[in-house]
């Protein structure tokens, strides 16, 4: 399959999570394909043998897709769907078909039948691993006891033609791209499929706590562990509860002022609560991260940190089958592989060894194998099998639905050493046929986060769809990327323009002396924080033809106080009124008057983290000094900009921008907008 066409491209079927059945036998994928009118993404949920050579079936298929696949213990498969119920009319209380509804596909096969549709929707699961109990999260309105006074409040509302939400001191109000409130997650016990439309709420107090937590049942189904958000000054911090199933009693195994401890996973004996605990950062340092095990039973003390002197940050971790042992993943190195560490002490150690990220971690009920998805710069991600044995292993490609991608080009690594010694490196994907006598333009291209690193396949910023057009584009790890321990985050803690600016231009020289690279025709591009460097460089040279900034930050001050989150920024930036140095040093809109370079401003309306008046701003300080610029605006998108048609505008709109100031082309206005 050619990477080449947009269309072709956006069509290519996405594995995006996996779940193991308890017999190991096959994993339930959710794949992404593309259907309905308009164009859409649907989820829908894929049953792949773990068996080399074995099948990748479609289990699930609806106008409106299905999602968070869990098993039950006898093998029954829980997920969550919009779709409607052919058995049942509209009952009072029940969601309507905007919100997603739990279903229950039989271990033996045969349709699917919906067991529950709360009001608010479903929005997470788990399920004990020796009972039939499970936990469903669903948004319920303030107050409302049961389903009947939580369906009234919302008829109320809906008849009176209200949508506004009071927001209280400590409520966080948005998230990414969607408003918080007025309804707020709650957890709902059921014992079995059958009383799942009747469940037992454990948290009716829970107000704002269960906001992006995740939790999971213990395996006999007594107890609940989950996140649980607690105000702390401004701002929050995220605890871990365990809930008794039968008295609803809640207390905390995990917490700590200045500390979040979040993923929570319990053993497979039902004894041990691992999760990772991670520092508040502060103005004068990053905060750290770790993963920590206590015991069910613990009173909220004796945490244990399982990686003391590893300088990683986990990412996911899974417990080993006999509870001995945790397997984790984090960045390295520009990969993100799969880690053992065993709960007596010791030193983390490899369990895989390719130039792959790894994530989705099931490991088999015998400990033979681990099942995950493997990506990497040139390979999107694949459900693998990985032997466990005393050396690093080989992962096993299992069938997928997204089948082979022809790949236009090759990726290589690079690096520099720059003033202060650090190494610095990267990825170059280089386009087919590049070479010193057919040298290929440059296309620099800075990651997002900023604490992030270029490890892993991504569909919505792709190289290969670059290189398809001939250029070579460079994927560089300045400072505050994450894989090279907490020194290099720190390198750039304190003057976001600083080092990783200085990173970032030292790679990309390196790179313009390679002879198979055009020096005279470069540009640059990011998002995110990826757009700030964008913005940060239009403001401190002039040696790119043009540079496209999609959902960057340009004046610090504004952007910390309207983005979603002011009071996490404020920890690492400091109040702009009494302490304005760090604004200052790093704000792009500073240097405003010194932007020659022709840019082409990207942003989403529903925007939340880096909200669009960062690009209104940008835009029309671009405008009075007669900068050649364009702005590509999108009315109901989000930060990543996430529709497949106005993913293929987005790549449209930026390759012609990019072939009008780098290759010499006539510009070419994409014909849909």
């Amino acid at each position: 399959m050619q990477l080449g066409d947009l269309g072709t491209y956006v069509a290519i079927p996405r594995v995006t999570a996996l779940r193991l059945a308890p017999d190991g036998s096959w994993l339930a994928a959710v794949v992404q394909t593309l259907g309905g009118e308009p164009p859409k993404f649907l989820s829908s949920i894929w049953r792949i043998d773990t068996t080399a050579g074995g099948d990748a079936v479609r289990l699930t298929r609806s106008a409106e897709g299905e999602t968070s696949p869990e098993f039950l213990s006898d093998g029954s498969l829980l997920f969550a769907s919009k779709r409607a119920d052919p058995e049942a009319g509209k009952k009072n209380g029940e969601a309507s078909n905007d919100k997603p509804a739990l279903w229950l596909l039989p271990a033996a096969g045969g349709e699917a039948r919906r067991v529950a549709a709360p009001g608010g929707g479903v929005t997470g699961l788990a399920a004990a691993t020796g009972a039939s109990a499970f936990v469903y999260a669903a948004a319920v309105f303030p107050g409302a006891a049961d389903s009947e006074q939580d369906a009234a409040r919302r008829k109320a509302r809906s008849d009176a033609g209200v949508s506004a939400i009071l927001h209280e001191p400590g409520a966080r109000l948005r998230y990414w791209d969607h408003d918080l409130g007025p309804e707020a997650v709650r957890l709902l016990l059921a014992g079995s499929a059958e009383s799942a439309a009747e469940p037992r709420d454990l948290t009716p107090d829970a107000g704002r706590a269960l906001d992006e937590q995740e939790f999971e049942v213990a395996p006999d189904g007594t107890a609940v562990v989950t996140g649980w958000r607690v105000t702390e000054d401004t701002w929050f911090r995220n605890e871990v509860v365990v809930i008794d199933a039968g008295t609803g009693q809640r207390r905390t195994l995990l917490g700590e002022p200045g500390l979040d401890f979040e993923r929570p996973r319990i053993s497979p004996d039902g004894q041990l609560v691992l999760a990772i605990r991670s520092e508040h950062d502060s103005y004068d340092r990053p905060g750290d991260a770790t993963l920590v095990v206590t015991g069910l039973g613990a009173d909220g003390a004796g945490a244990r940190d399982l990686l003391a002197g590893f300088d990683r940050r986990p990412a996911e971790a899974a417990w080993a089958p006999d509870a001995s042992s945790v397997y984790f993943t984090a960045d390295e190195n520009g990969r993100r592989p799969i880690f053992l560490v065993g709960l007596a002490g010791g030193t983390a150690t490899a369990v895989t060894s390719d130039d792959a990220a790894y994530d989705n971690l099931c490991v088999a009920p015998d400990g033979s194998c681990l099942y995950a998805l493997r990506s990497g710069i040139n390979a999107p991600p694949t459900p693998v099998r990985i032997p466990l044995g005393p050396k690093a292993c080989q992962a096993q490609s299992l069938s997928s639905p997204g089948g082979e991608i022809d790949l236009p080009g090759t990726v290589t690594e690079v690096a520099t050493t720059v003033a202060d010694g650090t190494r610095i490196r990267g990825w170059l994907v280089l386009p087919e046929g590049a070479s010193a006598d057919a040298p290929a333009p440059l296309l620099l291209w800075v990651h997002g986060g900023p604490v992030a690193s270029w490890n892993s396949w991504s569909w919505r910023w792709n190289p290969w769809l670059m290189a398809a057009r001939g250029y070579a584009v460079l994927l560089p790890d300045p400072a505050l990327s994450t894989g090279y321990g907490q020194h290099m985050i720190a390198r750039g803690w304190d003057h976001w323009g600083g080092n990783p600016y200085t990173d970032v231009m030292a790679i990309t020289d390196a790179v313009l002396e390679r002879p198979d690279i055009d020096g005279e025709r470069t540009a640059m591009m990011g998002g995110s924080y990826g757009g700030y460097m964008a913005n940060w460089i239009a403001g401190h040279t002039d040696r790119f033809r043009a540079i496209v900034s999609h959902a960057g930050l340009w004046a610090l001050d504004q952007m910390f106080g309207t983005t979603d989150g002011p009071p996490f920024w404020r920890r690492h930036f400091g109040d702009p009124r009494s302490q304005p140095e760090r604004y200052l040093a790093s704000s792009p809109h500073l240097h405003a008057d010194k932007i020659v370079t022709p840019m082409l401003i990207i942003h989403g309306d529903k925007d939340y983290r880096v909200p669009v008046g960062e690009a209104l701003r940008l835009w029309w300080d671009l405008v009075f000094q007669s900068v050649d610029a364009r702005f590509l605006y999108f009315p109901d998108e989000n930060h990543w900009v996430l529709k497949p048609g106005d993913v293929q505008v987005w790549y449209e709109t930026v390759l012609a921008f990019l072939a009008e100031h780098v290759l010499g082309e006539e510009w070419q206005r994409p014909g849909l907008v």
